[in-house]
């Protein structure tokens, strides 16, 4: 199991999200990226989750909204990560799962995409 401290962590995240491609982070707003350890014993084990409104669903948006959130589960990362260079690639593809959530995209259209 690869263990990154916090500051290290929140790194990798920034690079992976700052090379995701344009088209695929364009239009993204009000949205706040985080990570923490998910608690032991919940289930199910989760790489992320999106909280909040997909696009696809929203009426009247705009100020004085909370923004959603992609929360990214650190220790469920690392677990299943073998060194930095899997870690790197499961919270891309797990960043890019959560955005198509935002975007509206369903678990079964994600698995279609390749992004589950």
């Amino acid at each position: 199991m690869l263990e990154l401290s916090d500051d290290d962590f929140e790194r990798l995240v920034s690079e992976v999200f700052e090379a995701l491609p344009d088209e695929m982070v364009r239009g993204i707003e009000n949205v706040a990226i985080s990570f923490e350890n998910q608690p032991p014993g919940e289930r199910p084990r989760l790489f992320g989750l999106y909280r909040g409104h997909p696009l696809t669903t929203r009426g009247v948006y705009g100020f004085g909204e909370l923004p959603d959130r992609i929360t990214l589960y650190k220790n469920n990362l690392e677990a299943h990560s073998a060194d930095l260079d899997a870690l790197r690639a499961r919270v891309h593809v797990t960043l890019v799962h959560e955005i198509g959530h935002y975007f509206g995209l369903d678990d079964a259209r994600l698995r279609e995409l390749g992004w589950a």
